[in-house]
């Protein structure tokens, strides 16, 4: 008897199992992990910058609400409100006390922060300041490096306070 013996085929992909491969090898995680590194320098100083202008707007906008809220006192309790430094100058906080001398509000101190001048503010009964008195203007400083970043703050003659660019200090 004669068998016809056929072959069977087997279809290409049944030899032994291919796995592909997942993941990284270690040349491509230490080049991603380079780049990253060198990237970051190149961010670090920039991003400084930044946070220095940062913390003078931040103190800016503090001292501009304590001046706005101040002045609300005054008008609010129809008597002079002082608004102080502590002991060491604007950076180190300060205080908005009333006529008796009471602490209404109390500010932290800030850190890497400037303020120039160190002028009290008194505001009258009516919410302005007093006759004669100077118009105060805070400058605001802070540096990075070799980068100063001013903020401004100032009080018309009327009480109301007014934030401003550095260019226009």
């Amino acid at each position: 008897m004669s068998t016809n013996a056929t072959t069977r085929r087997l279809p290409r992909n049944a030899g032994p199992a291919r796995h592909s491969a997942r993941g990284f090898t270690m040349v491509e995680l230490v080049v991603t992990v380079s780049l990253a590194a060198i990237l970051a320098t190149l961010a670090v100083p920039s991003f400084n910058g930044m946070i220095a202008s940062q913390r003078a707007r931040t103190f800016a906008a503090d001292l501009y609400v304590t001046l706005a809220k101040a002045r609300s006192e005054a008008l609010t309790l129809n008597q002079n409100v002082t608004l102080q430094a502590n002991a060491g100058g604007w950076q180190n906080g300060w205080q908005i006390r009333d006529a008796n001398n009471n602490v209404l509000d109390n500010h932290a101190a800030a850190t890497g922060v400037t303020v120039t001048p160190t002028a009290t503010v008194t505001y009258r009964a009516s919410g302005r300041l007093p006759t004669g008195a100077a118009a105060p203007v805070f400058v605001i400083s802070t540096t990075s490096g070799a980068t100063v970043n001013h903020q401004c703050v100032s009080v018309d003659l009327g009480g109301r306070p007014y934030m401003t660019a550095a260019a226009a200090c």
